[in-house]
């Protein structure tokens, strides 16, 4: 929306004769991540097989693929994954190490194909998370979480430049999401033209206890959650997403970087 643009259509609509391609095209699965996670969808590597099949089949032409801006988004959901099918504590920074490795092959790959402008998001500080927030009563982000994160976020920065290097324009962008997440959780309402959150890190929308979530109904359809008043009050929407107000005021905070694109 920022750079002009509307919504690209999701890959999975390409085949239902939908061939409005000007704007792009969305090849995202809900949860996936650089390796396979907790969810069957296909991951990066094979998203990226999908865009390069089109370039194939020309539905991308060239000129389309040279003047386009390729947005790659990586949310954490391989380090869930890691932590559910019981990585270790201390097997963290070489799993971390191995995730920003095959990000950079994906890089370089959409790169290979003529892209010229590329942004990718660091990583938010998903130690501030509501479903890591909530054992504090949501009132402070887990710092253990957003040390890894940082650590994320530092390997990303040193393959960036390295691939700025190799190509010798600044053809990577990073997208600070942990900073600017940072700044609008932190904003005490003397920032100007950002939005300030009661409390940024009670999500509006959770389960009545901890055996439920968002969204949860139990056997006979009963509602086990509940919907804050004004959602736009609240930053996050639910255990893990912004609502689209607190998406704005990251947005807002991203202003400066993304006008480099």
């Amino acid at each position: 929306k920022f750079i002009g643009l509307k919504s690209p259509i999701p890959y999975r609509l390409s085949g239902d004769g939908v061939n409005d391609l000007q704007y792009g095209m969305n090849f995202a699965f809900g949860g996936t991540g650089v390796f396979n996670t907790l969810v069957s969808d296909p991951n990066m590597t094979t998203q990226i097989d999908f865009f390069q099949e089109l370039i194939k089949t020309n539905a991308f032409n060239a000129t389309d693929v040279k003047s386009s801006v390729a947005l790659v988004t990586l949310s954490g959901n391989d380090y869930s994954a890691y932590e559910v099918e019981n990585g270790t504590a201390q097997g963290f920074p070489s799993f971390i190490t191995s995730v920003v490795n095959q990000l950079t092959v994906n890089l370089r790959r959409i790169h290979g194909f003529g892209v010229e402008k590329i942004a990718v998001t660091a990583l938010q500080p998903l130690g501030c998370l509501p479903r890591s927030t909530i054992k504090s009563s949501f009132q402070q982000c887990n710092g253990t979480e957003n040390s890894l994160v940082r650590f994320h976020n530092l390997l990303l920065q040193q393959a960036v430049a390295k691939l700025n290097n190799e190509t010798k324009v600044s053809t990577f962008i990073i997208l600070n999401l942990y900073d600017s997440f940072m700044s609008v959780l932190k904003n005490k309402g003397d920032q100007t033209g950002s939005t300030k959150f009661e409390n940024p890190l009670k999500p509006c929308c959770g389960g009545i206890s901890s055996e439920y979530f968002c969204g949860s109904e139990d056997k006979n359809g009963t509602k086990k959650y509940t919907v804050c008043d004004d959602p736009d009050s609240a930053f996050f929407w639910d255990a893990a997403h912004p609502t689209q107000e607190g998406w704005s005021a990251v947005y807002s905070a991203l202003q400066t970087t993304l006008e480099q694109l």
